[in-house]
């Protein structure tokens, strides 16, 4: 990310009291490690880890911050662990994140995205300490018209499918509370809309380089349902720089708080067969049966960001092209499957990226 260093950070995060919700996931376990280096004092919210295996056991998560499992459904037991914490900064990552997941249970996906964010933001209201609040959404709040142009954060929002539509709901949630209640209270409130992410320790399902690697390790054939989708896909690294900058900057400056894209650039944006096909060539092997894209639910075939009002405004960009992402992603996982501690590989990564941006 141009412009961006760990100077950048200074010492900004060090002390800082600082929430993660969703720590036990891949994006919340990659960002509680990163913070830990960075100094600050962190408390996690979230379920226990889903996946077998999960980064956040792998990688000792739990030895970066206290833990506190809570359910964000329930607004009683969430508002008390966030009055523990006393918060100064909140990245808010809990979620349901997966398409298909959220046609076979639609009710608890908007349960999870919308009802839990707005028990988020109803827990925050009065905190007198709380500076900062980074609410993750998705690249899939737009309303998809399939056009040949990235989405900008003024474009309307929307989803065909339980899991886009449940984040965009969440959006308008977003904005309902910094306006009504946040921004007199001095809280300054963003939402981060970050395009599809790779790196080492993803096991979820249904999710394009975990799929490729299980498959891959049993030695048997990886399947690809739709492989001329085109996403725009970034090191996991990327969008959290881009979190961890917009907080620092919203201390400052909290007039700057609104909807932020972060993504690769534009022509950066690859099918799922280009993914797959370097993934294939970084592992060193592997076998693919391509669908004709016909099968399964609904899902959108083109789907790229605009990123020109991170760039301009806080002064990032992408640094990791996609050919190096997806090869640092397959070197990630081989290592670890060689016996290598995820922990290390895991600081290795964000140490490489700390020192070429």
């Amino acid at each position: 990310m141009e412009g961006l260093g760990m100077s950048a950070f200074g010492d900004f995060y060090r002390g800082r009291r600082v929430l993660v919700t969703g720590h036990t996931g891949f994006k919340g376990s990659w960002l509680t490690l990163w913070l830990s280096r960075l100094g600050a004092q962190i408390t996690g919210i979230s379920l226990p880890p889903v996946t077998v295996p999960s980064l956040f056991s792998l990688a000792r998560i739990d030895t970066c911050c206290s833990n506190l499992f809570c359910d964000i459904r329930d607004a009683e037991a969430l508002a008390e662990c966030v009055r523990k914490v006393q918060p100064e900064i909140v990245f808010h990552l809990a979620a349901q994140p997966l398409v298909r997941a959220s046609y076979r249970d639609p009710l608890g996906t908007l349960s999870s995205n919308v009802m839990g964010t707005a028990h988020l933001l109803e827990a925050l209201r009065g905190l007198d300490y709380l500076r900062v609040a980074v609410m993750v959404t998705t690249d899939k709040v737009y309303r998809n018209n399939e056009w040949a142009y990235p989405y900008r954060e003024d474009d309307a929002l929307g989803g065909h499918d339980p899991y886009s539509a449940s984040k965009a709901a969440s959006e308008i949630v977003i904005g309902s509370y910094r306006d009504a209640f946040l921004r007199v209270q001095g809280v300054a409130i963003a939402s981060a809309r970050a395009g599809n992410v790779i790196g080492g320790g993803d096991w979820s399902e249904d999710r394009l380089i975990p799929d490729a690697v299980r498959a891959w390790q049993a030695r048997s054939t990886l399947e690809i349902r739709r492989p001329q989708a085109i996403r725009p896909w970034q090191h996991v690294l990327e969008p959290l720089a881009g979190y961890l900058q917009l907080a620092e900057r919203l201390w400052r400056q909290p007039e700057l708080a609104c909807a932020y894209n972060f993504g690769p650039h534009t022509h950066e944006a690859a099918t799922v067969r280009e993914v797959v096909e370097l993934a294939r060539a970084a592992y060193g092997q592997g076998e693919v049966r391509y669908g004709d894209g016909c099968d399964g639910s609904h899902e959108a075939g083109w789907l790229a960001l605009e990123t020109a009002k991170a760039r301009i405004t806080l002064g990032l960009m992408s640094h990791w092209p996609l050919a190096e992402t997806v090869r640092r992603t397959m070197a990630w996982y081989r290592d670890q499957q060689e016996g290598c501690d995820p922990r290390v590989l895991c600081e290795t990564e964000i140490a490489a990226y700390e020192e070429q941006v």
